[in-house]
């Protein structure tokens, strides 16, 4: 009796696949990328507390380095130029210390209520955070060229003169006077100067209101 060759079975119908181990590349793609952001973060908070504690001209990079606890060439690599670092610096500052948004304060329809709303809020801004702004703002050469970019910084101020600026009613020859007390209320000398005369903030606040609503009414002059 002849016996035939066996039939060929087709095992892989009747297996149970394996699942593909998952693959390791994306996921240390993704740690590596984590990483960079937190020690770029790291660096960008130390330069910060740096400046706010001893003024920006005397923070080194070296300093920046041994706060950060990395190397001088780690701060280069994230940072190649003076004016990323700043950069980074001031947007870190603008988001931990608290300075107000102007889109609340678009949101009051009446301009005295908007201007004592908006100076409040920068007053007690101002308030704490005085050392860091004395250190910063009191550190700037005024001999320095302007930087190359807008600064965060000095964009959101703008911002925040448009939204107490707006909606004023008064004489167009009363205009440029009106805009220039407005800055002057709000800038941080002004609050600086009136605290270190003795004045608390709600007071400072009511006084230049009082002053501004009077330009606007053609009460002061012009």
């Amino acid at each position: 009796m002849l016996v035939g060759r066996p039939k060929l079975v087709n095992t892989s119908m009747h297996m149970t696949e394996q699942p593909k181990p998952k693959p390791r590349r994306t996921y240390r793609l993704r740690r590596r990328l984590e990483h960079v952001a937190e020690t770029r973060e790291r660096i960008t908070a130390a330069a910060f507390d740096l400046h706010a504690t001893i003024g920006p001209s005397r923070t080194t990079i070296s300093a920046i380095a041994e706060r950060a606890g990395v190397q001088r060439h780690t701060v280069y690599h994230h940072f190649p130029d003076i004016e990323s670092l700043y950069d980074a610096c001031t947007r870190h500052g603008m988001r931990t210390s608290g300075i107000p948004e102007p889109a609340p304060w678009h949101d009051i329809a009446d301009p005295v209520e908007r201007l004592r709303f908006g100076l409040g809020e920068m007053y007690a801004y101002y308030r704490n955070n005085q050392r860091m702004l004395v250190n910063v703002l009191g550190d700037i050469d005024p001999t320095a060229p302007p930087p190359t970019g807008s600064d965060p910084f000095d964009q959101r101020m703008a911002e925040l003169f448009d939204a107490l600026i707006d909606g004023w009613t008064t004489a167009a020859r009363a205009r440029p006077t009106l805009e220039a007390v407005v800055a002057h209320a709000l800038a941080f000398e002004t609050w600086r100067s009136l605290s270190a005369a003795g004045l608390p903030d709600d007071r400072a606040c009511r006084l230049m209101v009082d002053v501004v609503a009077g330009v606007a009414k053609g009460e002061l002059g012009a």
